[in-house]
């Protein structure tokens, strides 16, 4: 890779609770600019909470968090998104009776200049940006091969082609992280196979770093550069996937001992 050597993000001490239950305890870590950073765990690890803290979902109660060089101890999303994070969840938060590329440009509502009654009365600087914004979009669809279900209703997509489009969605407004939230849950090998190849290509052609939970471990140590593993809100191991697959307290936790 060509991305300079850096930390594009640094999570320092963060802790959440919900009810005075620890979702996250004191936890730490680092995404270098450039790499594919893998979350795993086992089920209610805190992986997804962590997301929800990254791009603004949660607020967490103790930590800091620094994107890009700059820290903050509270976010929201739509700060996080004007920033540069970008998200996917787990299930589908698409608009199912709409066209694939009207889903797709709705990544770009919170990027939106133009006010409403701008857009409304098609002001020149609201048609230019309306202009800019379907060329993105149209960018988005040969970058996914999805050109021939551009104006396919959501709804009648596969489920494989509907996380997809939720990908194109996340990417359009060319976030500098991008966290995937069980981009591969619920496919089979070849949709599984196929979505790896176009993070890979997310990575490697745009530059985009990406943080992403996965549960399939395949797929985890064949696409990451980097592998941290939860358990029960705590960090349990870090490192490069075959320094993490060597690691006792990771077996652990994967196998139950002790639990």
């Amino acid at each position: 890779m060509s991305q300079p050597a850096e930390n594009i993000l640094q999570v320092r001490g963060i802790s959440l609770a919900f009810k005075g239950v620890k979702a996250i305890n004191d936890f730490s870590f680092e995404v270098r600019r450039g790499e594919i950073c893998a979350l795993i765990g086992p089920n209610g690890a805190g992986k997804s909470s962590l997301l929800n803290i990254l791009n603004g979902v949660y607020s967490f109660d103790a930590g800091e968090i620094i994107f890009e060089g700059r820290g903050f101890r509270q976010i929201d999303p739509l700060s996080a998104a004007r920033q540069g994070i970008g998200r996917t969840f787990q299930n589908n938060a698409l608009f199912k009776k709409m066209s694939v590329i009207d889903n797709i440009l709705t990544g770009l509502s919170r990027h939106t200049r133009s006010h409403f009654l701008a857009q409304a009365l098609q002001w020149p600087s609201a048609r230019r940006e309306a202009e800019q914004s379907r060329a993105k979009a149209e960018g988005i669809l040969g970058f996914l091969d999805l050109q021939a279900q551009r104006d396919v209703l959501v709804g009648n997509l596969s489920y494989g082609l509907q996380k997809r489009v939720e990908l194109g969605r996340a990417l359009i407004a060319a976030p500098a992280l991008l966290l995937l939230d069980e981009p591969m849950a619920g496919m089979n090998a070849e949709e599984k196979q196929e979505m790896a190849v176009y993070i890979a290509d997310i990575n490697r052609s745009l530059g985009t770093t990406v943080v992403l939970i996965e549960h399939d471990m395949a797929v985890v140590m064949d696409l990451s550069d980097h592998v941290v593993v939860l358990d029960y809100g705590r960090k349990v191991g870090d490192g490069t996937p075959a320094e993490v697959q060597a690691n006792p307290q990771v077996i652990s936790a994967y196998l139950g001992v002790g639990h």
